[in-house]
């Protein structure tokens, strides 16, 4: 399942790499429907972004346990010492992440690290999340919010990023535990609200979430799905292509195709594509062309390792 995740994740982002920041319209045009290169960023085919590496970087310190100042740790050495990247460079990052992991350099505490404005609602938590729900699957629900907030909160620690990365993990336990991704959907729009109440969180910051909670978002068309880099438009953009495909293909070119945030849309969607369909779902010649295969290869199964012993 880690296998499935972190190359799922992976290859959705690469997949987005090269048309990042083109509109939905330009890409209607030319749609992505194979793994393609350079583009935005002038990277060879199978490049992954920043959104990998942070979830690497996390994976890798969830291998001996959870310790949110090595992670945080991580994340420095990623964005000044080029950890954890695809070709020894930073060619993608945020600006409220880049802002928090400075905090850290500067030694702020990991948990404090991250914005609180309505501002700092990117999908830079979001995107990086996934290896923890392998971390707190088990572990009662209390633990499984605080943790996720803590480890949203190293760049992302307002309440609604809190929320949407909380969502998330929710889902792909679910998915972990093979339960129907629409009986799940389902589920989460009972169990989140009433959680989420119980932490007497804002309603309004859930309100945010409405689409998910409250409807049926895979009903919609597509011209009401935003591409864009916001966490609750992530979200929502992961779910509904998870919801309205059947494939893994078909849900990260889905997602890759809805245009402007295409990496960070593909690898939210693609981490829980390949829980859901598994590795050998995903094309044999897109993992070929990944990056630092055998090194995400080895990764997994170190953490596989660290979660059965743990």
């Amino acid at each position: 399942m880690i296998k499935d995740a972190l190359f799922g994740l992976a290859v959705g982002d690469a997949l987005g790499v090269p048309v990042e920041f083109r509109s939905r319209a330009a890409i209607r045009q030319d749609p992505v429907t194979d793994m393609i290169g350079y583009g935005t960023y002038h990277l060879p085919p199978g490049t992954w972004s920043d959104d990998s590496s942070l979830a690497f970087c996390l994976a890798e310190v969830l291998t001996q346990g959870y310790d949110l100042d090595a992670i945080g740790q991580n994340f420095v050495k990623w964005l000044y010492h080029n950890y954890w990247t695809p070709y020894n460079v930073v060619f993608d990052v945020g600006i409220s992440t880049k802002d928090a992991i400075r905090n850290i350099s500067q030694g702020i505490r990991p948990e404090l690290a991250g914005g609180t404005s309505e501002f700092d609602n990117g999908n830079g938590s979001l995107m990086r999340i996934l290896p923890l729900i392998f971390y707190i699957k088990d572990k009662p629900i209390d633990e499984r919010f605080q943790i996720t907030k803590e480890v949203s909160s190293i760049t992302h620690r307002h309440i609604r990023s809190v929320i949407g990365c909380f969502y998330y993990l929710e889902f792909a336990r679910g998915l972990l535990n093979q339960e129907d991704k629409f009986k799940i959907y389902q589920k989460l729009q009972t169990d989140i609200p009433t959680y989420l109440n119980y932490l007497s969180v804002d309603p309004d910051e859930i309100a945010w979430y409405n689409r998910l909670l409250m409807g049926n978002i895979h009903e919609l068309p597509d011209e009401e799905i935003n591409g864009s880099g916001y966490v609750v438009h992530a979200l929502e953009a992961s779910i509904w292509c998870l919801l309205t495909t059947n494939s893994y293909r078909e849900a990260v070119l889905q997602a890759v195709n809805l245009g402007e945030d295409t990496d960070t849309t593909a690898a939210i969607t693609g981490g829980l594509a390949g829980i859901l369909y598994g590795f050998e779902s995903i094309p044999a010649y897109w993992v070929n062309q990944l990056a630092r295969r055998e090194d995400i290869n080895a990764l997994a199964a170190r953490f596989e390792a660290g979660i059965t012993y743990f």
